[in-house]
């Protein structure tokens, strides 16, 4: 069996957000430990993404204690296992002030669940966990046990987990805007690189985008923040790093040498969207469980009848409505990766850049598709050893004329896109069976 995968989950829930998080707290403790939640803005604004992850906890303890008392399996062995730390990063991007949400994830980001079942909403008696200068409750809630709270920045929560435990033992999966990770990196580069790699749900590379015509909404919110992050994947990371106006405060850039690069895993729009929920199967499944009185299955149930009007409000209802899993897909991943089905679009690393300047076009991934001869070795994941340990020596291999080094051996992120699962039509009633067996 694969070692288990030790994961900090950066967020902006959103639904198939808290999929993903429930998800994860559901797998065996052998296959994930949630060391962090890290909460960024995104789908909604930063307070109501944090207040839907307190929420998360708050219905998972009444769900195990209804299973106790009905004598079901309490399940969610994860969550029981370990207390993963939640801490918050800035409300905005690197580059803007005010974000436009999309509007599909609705004003709290679960679709009025908050609304529709006040009696699993948390205490606000929660947000003192969070906020300088509080006090805290005299008598915590139960759901309290079930996660660290911090009121030290996520960035830099972030940095000192992978500064306390060993390199290479920590994946990050960022689902959301990337601006915690990007703040990480610019502070301590050195320590940012001692993950394992980063799995990051973004972008849209052979597939229309879901923001804009090119660009898909994670990248979009936060451009210069994904540029910058992708950038340490290349053996000269000021060759793809972003251009940044003078009116907008300016993180430093890394330095000329740096031990290693980083190692990112890319699911773009390509390969999360076909991974669908169903509403057919979604409330075959659920209903049995929201008959029972499941606070889980009621809370769920809520949350995902909303997605699917809203899917039906946005595209019609020729067909039937399913919500793609795209951010559930990072976690299925993490505990899956050692299945064959797994496979990349490229037996090579990509060049990748993100435009962030384009009028029309940020946020995008740019690839060079012209089908020219690159550089020897332009190719591979240069500048890591095989073990991923540190760095190698590569010869400067350039071809004359390549100005902005799409040919070029040393010049340009090295990405790996992946392409294929075990499984468009496997992934859902795998997800549905780990939250309700």
């Amino acid at each position: 069996m694969a070692p288990k995968s030790r994961v900090i989950f950066d967020t902006d829930p959103g639904v198939d957000d808290m999929l993903a998080m429930l998800l994860a707290l559901a797998s065996s403790p052998e296959e994930i430990e949630l060391l962090m939640i890290s909460v960024t803005y995104g789908n909604v604004p930063l307070k109501s993404c944090l207040k839907n992850v307190v929420s998360m906890f708050h219905v998972l303890d009444k769900e195990l204690e209804w299973r106790r008392s009905q004598g079901k399996p309490e399940g969610f062995a994860s969550l029981r296992a370990y207390k993963p730390v939640v801490a918050i990063g800035p409300e905005h991007a690197l580059e803007e002030e005010i974000l436009m949400e999309d509007g599909f994830h609705g004003s709290d980001g679960l679709h009025g669940v908050h609304e529709a079942h006040p009696h699993l909403n948390p205490d606000e008696t929660w947000k003192s966990l969070f906020e300088d200068g509080v006090p805290t409750p005299a008598q915590d809630p139960a759901y309290y046990s079930y996660f660290t709270p911090s009121k030290v920045p996520a960035h830099k929560e972030m940095l000192r987990i992978l500064k306390e435990e060993p390199a290479n033992t920590i994946t990050i999966c960022a689902v959301g805007p990337m601006t915690n990770l990007a703040m990480a990196a610019a502070e301590d580069p050195e320590t940012f690189l001692r993950a394992k790699e980063v799995c990051v749900m973004g972008g849209a590379i052979e597939v229309p985008g879901n923001i804009t015509p090119v660009a898909e909404f994670n990248t979009y919110a936060d451009a210069i923040a994904t540029a910058r992050v992708f950038a340490l994947t290349s053996a000269v990371p000021s060759s793809t790093m972003p251009v940044v106006p003078q009116t907008i405060a300016k993180l430093p850039p890394y330095p000329e040498n740096l031990s290693r690069r980083l190692k990112i895993l890319l699911f773009p729009l390509d390969i999360t969207t076909p991974h669908l929920l169903n509403r057919n199967f979604f409330f075959d499944s659920v209903t049995p469980h929201v008959k029972e009185g499941s606070p889980l299955a009621m809370w769920i149930n809520t949350i995902m009848g909303g997605v699917f009007r809203q899917i039906e409000k946005n595209y019609g209802d020729d067909e039937e409505p399913g919500l793609s899993l795209h951010d559930p897909l990072t976690i299925w991943y993490n505990i899956t990766r050692d299945h064959p089905a797994w496979k990349l679009a490229r037996s090579e690393p990509e060049d990748i850049r993100i435009e962030t300047s384009g009028q029309w076009t940020h946020g995008m991934h740019v690839s060079d598709s012209r089908g020219r001869k690159r550089a020897p070795g332009a190719g591979s994941a240069i500048g890591v050893t095989a073990d991923g340990q540190g760095a190698v020596d590569v010869a400067v291999d350039e071809i004359p004329g390549d100005d902005f080094g799409w040919l070029s051996a040393k010049r340009g992120n090295r990405i790996h896109r992946w392409a294929e699962s075990p499984g468009f039509d496997k992934f859902a009633p795998d997800l549905m069976h780990r939250l309700f067996s």
